[in-house]
């Protein structure tokens, strides 16, 4: 989908009002409109993440022992591709369309509406990646255990990819060609996060307990999407004030 494309979505349901105490109810049925309404574009990362994981095991063979040591690692950093891929359209259209200049205006609240459109847009990606990461039972040959494990690793790692993402996003809003350094801002900041979760799903392959690991990333989601969306505020309104 073009930008253009995007601008006309968001016009449309801009019949929204954005009216001075926005309620929560009105913030989430306009976010939830604009992503229904831009469907093709959510379904670019999943297409991206099945053609990962689907080609993956033609092009490393079929030994399974290698497909299944290889296995978490692919299905994960399918993930996290597919997830950055569609972070650079997070906000740049509301800032072009006005949205973000009538949300400031109106006074709503900035990290109410960047946790919203957040929470959203995962729901959309790596919600449905989650359940899709069940496909390496057939391609990778890990077993049911072991990919409860790696879809849990994936709901619980990938709110703060999801952040960080949005942050690399929201810096290089007001650049010409800023969707390029998008991942080079955001991947440093998530590599730590993709070692964490291949690492526990691998202690439970091993019959270790990687509950530590899981609880360390889900305490980071939890305060990742507690703080991120008012420092992703701030720096929207400075890039709308310049």
């Amino acid at each position: 989908m073009t930008d253009s494309q995007q601008l006309v979505i968001d016009t449309s349901v801009s019949r929204v009002a954005l009216t001075p105490g926005i309620s929560f109810t009105q913030l989430w049925r306009r976010e939830w409109q604009v992503k229904q309404q831009g469907a093709v574009q959510w379904l670019y990362p999943l297409v991206l993440f099945l053609m990962i994981i689907t080609l993956f095991p033609l092009a490393v063979g079929s030994e399974p022992q290698m497909l299944q040591r290889l296995g978490v690692p692919a299905v994960w950093i399918a993930a996290l591709l597919s997830l950055v891929m569609g972070v650079d359209g997070l906000f740049k259209p509301a800032l072009d369309n006005g949205t973000l200049a009538q949300l400031v205006v109106a006074k709503a609240s900035l990290p109410l509406w960047v946790l919203i459109r957040l929470a959203i847009h995962w729901l959309f990606s790596s919600g449905f990646v989650a359940l899709l990461s069940l496909l390496a039972v057939p391609l990778f040959g890990l077993s049911w255990f072991e990919a409860s494990i790696l879809m849990a690793s994936i709901l619980t790692g990938s709110p703060m990819l999801l952040m960080l993402s949005a942050v690399a996003s929201s810096l290089t809003l007001s650049l010409k060609n800023g969707a390029v350094l998008v991942p080079l801002i955001a991947l440093p900041m998530q590599l730590p996060v993709l070692i964490f979760a291949t690492g526990a799903v691998d202690l439970f392959a091993t019959g270790l307990n990687g509950l530590p690991i899981l609880a360390l990333l889900l305490a980071g989601s939890i305060v990742s999407v507690l703080a991120m969306p008012w420092v992703i505020s701030m720096t929207l309104k400075m890039s709308w004030l310049n």
